[in-house]
């Protein structure tokens, strides 16, 4: 785990990226914009007829954000170069795949890719990606210094960052009514000492006791991602880690800490896949999930809804930050169209544009900057504070490609047999410790 220092969180969003233990490299790089000192032996020379590029990303994937990417995003980009842009979204295996066998095969038809930074530091140590040092200066713009630093790894900036993202609580302004003895409404909008996991508790098993009601939700449905709220908050908050400590006395605690709100969380969020709607509805007051996945509830009520900062634990508060990058492969066919690419997305007006549509933080400063008041500035404003806590424990999500899906699978079996079905949290987690850990083995990249 690393302590964010807020001097590193610049700008309304201003992330600061992470490591949970297992990035590789840290060199730094200038963080205002990358440079080029000679260009590398495999960027073609551009042609007089406009290329068509490949660009395959495992972000921006969902029918709606699919729609404006292809309807609004790319549009002004190629009636500008005249580039045309074939746009392939794929899972994140199907990229790995894909990427392996074209870079062994030597035969590679992908220009662009858009992938989180744990399948860029994976792709890297593969030798897939080109060093982008090399490449023309992107002026115009500031990346994000943490970004900047975990987009290079081993001394070679191998991604441009494009978008990022985290996890934050969502609160109903009529829950504030209800705040247990001792926890105060800049408490929870601040996120101060006194804003811990015990207050969310108090907080939640208060509402219920005055209102009948259990009002605190989380996406635990089948497409949920509860999970990451699992491995990435409270594991952190209460071990210092995600994975390290699973079987542990702190998880132990935090097991049992978890099957005590449970008694206040509203059954349905075993159903629910996202909290948008459950906020506007009613059925909750208090929920925690993805920035895009409240965005809505933000934008359709801006003057009901705050965002705030998840609460600590007794090792810290434990978050996930999302870094998304932009990369091009080694031997791709069309470099320097998929330069030209990289510079439109990564402009601080088309930044604005992704965030306004689907809810992804600018990486450059000038965007971050530059939001007007609202609802876009409501959420801004909660996920700046939660990165800028002087108790920040920012974890990423760790890359095992294909293994990923058992990753999550063993801290969702872990949260059906403690918390729902009542297992003994010893007897469940010694039985899953050693998958867990094998999974790691076999990646071959420590325990975050």
């Amino acid at each position: 785990m690393r302590r964010v220092s807020a001097a590193l969180l610049i700008g309304v969003i201003v992330f600061s990226i992470f490591v949970a233990g297992c990035i590789g490299g840290t060199t730094s790089t200038n963080s205002g914009s990358t440079s080029a000192s000679s260009t590398q032996n495999n960027v073609q020379t551009t042609s007089s007829k406009p290329a068509t590029i490949t660009w395959v990303s495992t972000q921006l994937a969902p029918p709606e954000e699919r729609a404006f990417v292809l309807n609004t995003l790319l549009p002004p980009f190629e009636k500008d170069t005249g580039i045309k842009v074939n746009y392939v979204p794929l899972s994140y295996t199907d990229l790995s795949t894909r990427l392996a066998a074209e870079e062994q095969s030597g035969k590679v038809t992908i220009d662009l890719i858009g992938d989180l930074h744990g399948g860029m530091d994976y792709y890297a140590s593969k030798g897939w990606l080109m060093d982008l040092n090399s490449m023309p200066k992107l002026t115009g713009r500031t990346f994000i210094p943490a970004f900047m630093k975990y987009a290079t790894i081993n001394g070679k900036l191998v991604y441009i960052p494009w978008m990022s993202a985290t996890y934050v609580m969502v609160v109903n302004k009529e829950a504030f009514k209800y705040l247990p003895q001792g926890l105060t409404e800049k408490d929870v909008i601040q996120g101060t000492d006194k804003w811990t996991y015990d207050a969310l508790l108090a907080w939640a098993k208060n509402i219920y006791e005055k209102t009948g009601k259990k009002l605190l939700g989380f996406p635990a449905g089948p497409n949920g991602l509860f999970v990451r709220f699992l491995h990435g908050y409270l594991y952190p908050s209460f071990t210092g880690y995600e994975a390290k400590e699973f079987n542990s006395p702190q998880a132990i605690q935090m097991w049992n800490y978890l099957k005590n709100l449970w008694q206040y969380v509203n059954p349905a969020s075993t159903t629910w896949d996202a909290m948008s709607d459950p906020l506007l509805t009613g059925q909750v007051w208090i929920a925690w999930d993805h920035t895009a996945r409240i965005k809505n509830a933000i934008e359709t009520k801006p003057d009901q809804f705050v965002v705030v900062p998840v609460p600590r634990g007794p090792k810290g508060r434990g978050f996930i930050v999302v870094l998304a990058g932009l990369a091009i492969p080694k031997n791709a066919p069309n470099p320097e169209a998929a330069w030209k690419l990289i510079d439109y997305l990564t402009k601080p007006s088309t930044q604005i544009e992704i965030l306004k549509n689907v809810g992804f933080f600018p990486t450059v400063q000038e965007a971050s900057n530059a939001l007007p008041n609202g609802p876009l500035k409501i959420l801004a404003q909660g996920v700046n504070t939660q990165e800028s806590a002087p108790d920040a424990l920012v974890v990423m999500i760790p890359n095992l490609g294909a293994k990923g899906g058992e990753f999550k699978n063993i801290y969702k079996e872990a949260f059906r047999r403690i918390v729902l079905q009542g297992e003994d949290p010893q007897k469940v987690l010694s039985e899953l410790d050693p998958k867990l850990t094998q999974l790691f083995k076999d990646a071959g990249i420590p325990e975050p």
